[in-house]
Formats: structure tokens, C-alpha cells, sequence
């Protein structure tokens, strides 16, 4: 058991009831979960305020109540503590209880609209290649060094969180690379965390569904850059104009990588072909795998990042040729008989705006491309139209189907996509709902040369309907109709 004096250091509270001197088992803030002896916070939440939960928790046995306000009994066996942000103190307590672990190793967020879990995958690899254990936190998986732990969430709960990361310093890891969504700068599940450092990627529209608005978006991202000590390195996409608005207030030491603007770490990509690309960082040339400006941009954030934690600039020069691409990023797959699908999880304008340029830049001559594309359910519905119209512009062939419909019906979402496509493209249009029909029907069209971009689901290998997930994976249908199984 653990006093609840030992977890307190950052905490400014007042003591309602009973004794700081108290024992508790674990820290919980799902009622449901609590048992003799717990302590519970009740977080004021987004959709459920736990305050309503803590007659249950107390009644299931919980002997410690930290919350913002308590309406309920005293009892002299009951410690009530009452703090000004109960979901703040919720993350300071978690780190204070398994021992501050964010401090014993360097941890480094990584935020922004694409490219998170491309970068902390990468860095993650290339650390382990500079000899280093490292962690890993992102929407694919969490792994401890290279032990795998499932991943439910971008960035897990803050009690979660600082198991993971305790686990982590343990096992001996010296870093640890984290994707840091705006849902959770937001609702602070990452306050009592020392990052040592922040990567900015980019930021285009997503997520409105919950931030309502593009403002409160970046206002959410912003967050994270806020909260970075003086003591840490916060490095921003000089080619996105909101990447300055990310740091005008840090603490931090300030740093900007690019290809178009003035930056301290500067790339250019020297040429592009179907297997990989040539780049130039810092005036070193780099043959890497990956493909794209936007793959150029993702591999420049990981090198700066490992310069500015002292890495040796030929050993991460040699490492960096030698990464292999991210599974469901611009993952690639050859038919027998000469034809070329790209998996991706493009699902933001701007992904797949970026992907479809990346694509038109390498296919061969008059090669088409055809484009399998959804939207999710019971997501951001403005982007659905945008979608849809970059498709028809930069593809040849456009399937619109279902990805992820989730609660909605499939054939609105893709209604509210074909309402963003102009007369002029609706002839390249087709809709099958069904997104293996889809799949198979664009491998039928194609010639020998062509090139099928399936967009949206990237890794997941499920598709959720109606709250049920179901086994699906693009990379699984596209292999099984190209009979390379």
C-alpha cells in the first residue's frame, strides 16, 4: 500500500476529512474499476462528470475521494481532498505514484495532424539502431524496447500512461518517442509529464467533431508546447505557417527543420522513384526507402530530433538510410502481372492530397491512378465533400466506399462525399459500399502499370460497424486479389 502523502508534490489542495497519513491500493477515476481501499478521482470529463460517481466508489470500498467539489457524508473513515482541477491532479498524482518516470528517461511528444505515428515509429527504430532501448507510444502500439503492448488509444490515460513509461525505465530504456494527440493535450492526460523535448509536424483540418472549430484545434495543440520546460527542445515545420503559433509561448530552446524556408536543420529531396528517394540533409546526401515529400519531411523532424538529443551525425546518417517504412504508410504491394497498389492511412484532405501528388510525380507516362476512398462515421463531416473533390482532381478513377462507418449509414457518408465533387469529375466517380467489392473491382480496372491508392485505414485491420469491429485489411484483400498468398 502507498500514503497519500508520498504522491502530494505538486498538488495544491485542501484536506476536507481525514488524514494525509492515509494507504491506498491503486489511483482510479473509473468507478466501475474501484475496490476496498482505492483512491478515486472524479474528473470532471467530456461526456461524464465522474462527480456523480462517488457514493458508488465510496461504497465500493474507496477510502480516498480527490475531487473539485463533495456534496456527499463525511465519514471518519474517509480522506476527501479537494483540488481546482481534478483531471490536472489526476496526472501529477499518477506520475508522483509510479515514481516520476517521464523524468528518468527523455521523453519526446510528437504532435500535429499527419505524420505522428510515421515519426515516433521511426525515431523509436533509429534509436534502437544508434544502440539505445527506447519506448514507443503511438495509435499503431506501445512497445516497452521491442516487447509489444496494445495500444486502445493515441495517448493512453494518465495512470496508464505513467505505468507504461514506469514499466519502460525498468526495462532499461533511455527514450521514449510519444505521439500527443489534441484529445489528449486537451483533457490533460499528459499534465506531470517532463518531456524532453516537442516535434510539430504540421496541422490542417481534422478532428472538428470534437473542437468544433480550427481555432480551438490548434489552441489544443498548442497546449503541449506550452507545458515544455526551459530545459527542452521544441522543433517545429518551418513550411507550416502555424508552426511559430505552436511555440510563442514555450519555455523551451526553439528550433525548425524544412524544405522550402529557412531553417536551422534544412532538407531537400533530390530525386524520387517508385522504391525510394534521394535526399539531402544538411548538405549530406541520404538514399532512403521511403517515398514522398511528405516521407521527406517526417525523416527530417526524426534527424534534427536526434541531433538535438547529441546523436553523432554520420551514425544517424547511416541509420537513417537503413529504416524501413511504417506499415499502412505508403505501404506498396506489385501485382505478377505489373500493377501497383499503395495502402495508406491518408484520411485528412491533406494526406490525401499529399499521397496523390507523391503518386502523379512517380507513375510512368499516361499510367492511371485509381483511388479507393471512404470517410468515417461519426467523425468530422466537413472534411467528407473536401475528400471526395481532392480525389476526383488528382485520380483517374475514383471508388468512393465505406471506411470505418461506425454508427452512421454507410451510403450518407458517402452522399455528403460526393456533394464536394464538380460536374467536370463526376464522370471518374463510382460507388460500391462494400469496401472489399471496391477494392476488387479497382485491381479489375487496372492495367499493367497503373497504380491503386486504397486511402483511409492505413494499419487498422478492422472496419467498425454499427460499434462492432469486424476482421478487415486492405493489405489482406489487395494480396488475396493480386493471389500473391
Amino acid at each position: 500500500m502507498t500514503k497519500l502523502k508520498n504522491i502530494l508534490k505538486n498538488i495544491s489542495f485542501e484536506l476536507l476529512s481525514g488524514s494525509l497519513d492515509s494507504d491506498f491500493n491503486n489511483i482510479l477515476f473509473d468507478s466501475r474499476l474501484v475496490e476496498s481501499g482505492d483512491l478515486f478521482v472524479a474528473v470532471s470529463g467530456f461526456q461524464v462528470d465522474g462527480h456523480k460517481f462517488i457514493d458508488g466508489a465510496i461504497a465500493k470500498g474507496a477510502t480516498i475521494i480527490v475531487c473539485e467539489e463533495f456534496t456527499g457524508k463525511l465519514d471518519a473513515n474517509l480522506t476527501v481532498l479537494k483540488v481546482e482541477d481534478s483531471a490536472s491532479a489526476l496526472g501529477i498524482l499518477a506520475s508522483n505514484y509510479y515514481g516520476n518516470p517521464s523524468e528518468q528517461l527523455k521523453l519526446v511528444g510528437i504532435t500535429g495532424t499527419n505524420g505522428k505515428t510515421t515519426t515516433v515509429t521511426l525515431l523509436h527504430e533509429l534509436f534502437i539502431k544508434l544502440g539505445y532501448k527506447a519506448g514507443l507510444l503511438s495509435t499503431i502500439e506501445n512497445k516497452i524496447h521491442n516487447i509489444q503492448v496494445p495500444a486502445t488509444h493515441t495517448t493512453p490515460d494518465p495512470v496508464q500512461l505513467n505505468k507504461l513509461l514506469a514499466r519502460m525505465v525498468t526495462e532499461g530504456c533511455d527514450y521514449c518517442f510519444m505521439e500527443v494527440s489534441s484529445h489528449s493535450a486537451h483533457q490533460q492526460r499528459i499534465v506531470g509529464l517532463k518531456f524532453a523535448g516537442g516535434i510539430f509536424s504540421n496541422i490542417t483540418q481534422d478532428h472538428l467533431d470534437y473542437h468544433k472549430t480550427f481555432a480551438e484545434y490548434i489552441k489544443a495543440k498548442k497546449i503541449f508546447f506550452d507545458g515544455l520546460s526551459s530545459d527542452a527542445f521544441a522543433l517545429i515545420n518551418s513550411d507550416d505557417k502555424n508552426g511559430k503559433i505552436m511555440i510563442q509561448n514555450t519555455s523551451a530552446k526553439k528550433f525548425s527543420y524544412g524544405l522550402k524556408t529557412m531553417a536551422n536543420f534544412k532538407g531537400k529531396v533530390l530525386e524520387s522513384h517508385m522504391d525510394g528517394m534521394l535526399v539531402s540533409f544538411d548538405q549530406t546526401e541520404i538514399w532512403t526507402r521511403f517515398i514522398g515529400g511528405f516521407n521527406a519531411y517526417n525523416l527530417l523532424s526524426v534527424y534534427a530530433c536526434a541531433i538535438l538529443l547529441d546523436q553523432d551525425k554520420t551514425q544517424v546518417v547511416e541509420a537513417l538510410s537503413n529504416l524501413q517504412t511504417v506499415n499502412g504508410r505508403f505501404q506498396y504491394i506489385k501485382s505478377t502481372d505489373g500493377k501497383t497498389a499503395i495502402v495508406d492511412y491518408a484520411h485528412t484532405p491533406d494526406a490525401l492530397e499529399n499521397v496523390l501528388n507523391t503518386i502523379r510525380e512517380i507513375r510512368e507516362g499516361d499510367k492511371r491512378i485509381i483511388s479507393v476512398v471512404g470517410a468515417g462515421g461519426n467523425r468530422d463531416k466537413t472534411k467528407r465533400p473536401l475528400m471526395a473533390s481532392i480525389a476526383a482532381k488528382l485520380s483517374d478513377q475514383v471508388i468512393l466506399t465505406s471506411d470505418n462507418p461506425r454508427n452512421e449509414n454507410p451510403e450518407d457518408i458517402i452522399e455528403d462525399m460526393k456533394a464536394g465533387v464538380l460536374p467536370p469529375y463526376n464522370k471518374r466517380l463510382l460507388v460500391i459500399t462494400n469496401r472489399k467489392e471496391a477494392i476488387k473491382t479497382a485491381c479489375t480496372f487496372a492495367n499493367s502499370g497503373d497504380i491503386i491508392l486504397v486511402a483511409g485505414k492505413g494499419h487498422e485491420t478492422y472496419q467498425e460497424i454499427n460499434g462492432v469491429k469486424h476482421h478487415f485489411d486492405d493489405t489482406e484483400v489487395i494480396k488475396e486479389i493480386f493471389e500473391l498468398n
